[in-house]
């Protein structure tokens, strides 16, 4: 039986422990209204819009959502690291400094799309109203921002209205009226109302914290000294972003968009695990880069391993659920999604293997920030070259299109795993502490899983899905509680006040 371990003495701040908790907390419960607010769209769009307009509606996606983490110039994670170095100058004019920078940078990138709109649907031409879609570019990178800024005062609910509420119900509603209007353009059109609806509420709880930049003006060799900073975190952001979108890129070379479309579905089901961990970076880069600042790299490991821990029950829970179940949740999204199941699982199992070196990351950005650039550089061209390379592998047996079709998602698992094995490495050794939120009671978590599983498949698809999902994720909680947490692992589960951090005086 894994004991639980002892309380850490490298946590000093056990205010650390609550913020990250309380961030934990309010983010798996933007998790729960995320997913409820997803699927609609994803039924709306294989049920009406079909396979072939989801693939090119995800293609055009990769393409502006690229853009955007260009034009954000690492800000969404490196913002933390500026507000706590910023001395006595003023949070609010950091911010927007900030805003300025992305605004440069996501103008170009707007303006390069703008000019070149076959960059965005190469294999189509642009129809409708889907020239509007460069513009979301500049409404993702400040939303990421904002919410940034938020993040590290704490505030986390914002991020949950905006991402968790307001961004998905946005697109499912457009997406739905949309239908009768134009079936050509009504992704995009849907796509772009979510973006600048989620702006706007991030961009209401922001003035409220941060207010107007009094007595502040934009000052080019600052800014310019920001942007040049961040850029080795920008490349990592970018190539982390890319990892979830290279597999796409290489299946789209090889498979007709009808194939890429329903891989699509089945990577938006597997991302929403991904919601879990990502959603953790901005409450842990604020409590990390004050450990940094600080010297007190027991602390950063420790932290490291205590969110690395939640994150992978956590995942692994939401994994079991949907996976068990996979052909079942496919099937929901239209008959001809079901011959994907096999997909989903594979992404699901790659999900849970990020989650250690998206942790380990959340320290390298500030530990080792260019050696992480150039680990995750590695990574994603071990990703394309495996992705490919399965394909090919599982196309000389002349197998079923659908199960070549799984070559890019084994690719990215294997890179994943790479990436986190070589990530925790790095930053155990800087900090001289293991990282890894690895314990072993997962495993008999994920037994006790698989048993309720192995009936719950014998049900119909609304039985999978309405009574097994739930009682899988019961059966995982109730033995990871029981052998797996300990006191420190029950903060999650403390209610606590935000606490309020103040800007420094003027």
């Amino acid at each position: 039986m894994a004991t639980p371990p002892a309380a850490d003495p490298a946590d000093k701040g056990p205010g650390d422990l609550a913020a990250l908790a309380r961030g934990g907390r309010i983010n798996f419960f933007g998790f729960v209204l995320r997913l409820i607010a997803r699927i609609p769209f994803l039924l709306i769009a294989g049920q009406f819009y079909g396979p072939e307009a989801l693939g090119r509606f995800a293609y055009a996606l990769i393409v502006v959502e690229f853009a955007s983490q260009l034009g954000t110039f690492g800000l969404k994670r490196g913002l933390a690291k500026q507000l706590s170095q910023s001395g006595e100058r003023s949070h609010t004019h950091v911010c927007y400094d900030a805003l300025i920078v992305a605004a440069v940078g996501s103008g170009i990138m707007m303006a390069i799309l703008i000019a070149f709109p076959q960059a965005m649907f190469p294999n189509s031409e642009v129809r409708g109203l889907e020239r509007l879609l460069p513009f979301t570019v500049l409404a993702l990178a400040w939303t990421e921002i904002m919410l940034a800024a938020l993040a590290y005062r704490h505030n986390i609910g914002a991020a949950v209205r905006a991402r968790a509420i307001v961004e998905p119900w946005v697109i499912s509603l457009v997406a739905a009226a949309w239908i009768f209007v134009s079936l050509d353009d009504g992704l995009i059109v849907a796509y772009v109302a979510s973006m600048m609806a989620a702006v706007i509420a991030a961009a209401i709880p922001f003035l409220r914290e941060y207010g107007l930049p009094h007595g502040w003006s934009p000052h080019p060799v600052k800014l310019w000294e920001m942007a040049r900073a961040n850029y080795p975190l920008a490349v990592a952001d970018t190539v982390e972003w890319g990892t979830r979108r290279v597999d796409i890129a290489v299946l789209g070379l090889f498979f007709a968009p009808t194939v890429v479309g329903i891989y699509y579905v089945a990577q938006q089901v597997a991302s929403l695990v991904s919601k879990l961990k990502t959603s953790f970076d901005p409450i842990l880069g604020p409590v990390i880069s004050k450990n940094v600042a600080e010297g007190n790299y027991e602390a950063v490991a420790s932290q490291v391993r205590q969110v690395g821990f939640w994150i992978i029950a956590a995942q692994a829970a939401v994994a079991l659920a949907l996976g068990i179940p996979a052909m079942a949740v496919m099937n929901l999204m239209g008959p001809e999604f079901g011959v994907g199941y096999l997909i989903l699982g594979i992404l699901l199992g790659a999900e849970v293997i990020a989650a250690t070196a998206a942790v380990s990351e959340a320290a390298l950005i500030y530990l080792a920030r260019h050696r992480n650039m150039l680990l995750s550089l590695t990574l994603i061209g071990v990703e394309a070259a495996l992705g490919a390379a399965a394909i090919l592998v599982l196309r000389s047996f002349e197998l079923p299109t659908m199960v070549q079709a799984m070559g890019p998602a084994i690719g990215l698992a294997l890179a994943l795993a790479f990436g986190a094995t070589a990530k925790a490495m790095l930053l155990s050794r800087i900090v001289g502490e293991p990282v890894s939120g690895w314990r072993w009671s997962l495993l008999w978590a994920a037994g006790a899983a698989l048993v309720v599983g192995f009936f719950a498949v014998m049900l119909p698809d609304w039985g999978q899905l309405v009574i097994g999902g739930p009682l899988i994720m019961v059966a995982f909680g109730i033995v990871i509680w029981k052998r797996g947490f300990g006191p420190e692992d029950r903060e999650l589960f403390k209610m606590r006040k935000r606490k309020v951090v103040a800007d420094p005086p003027a």
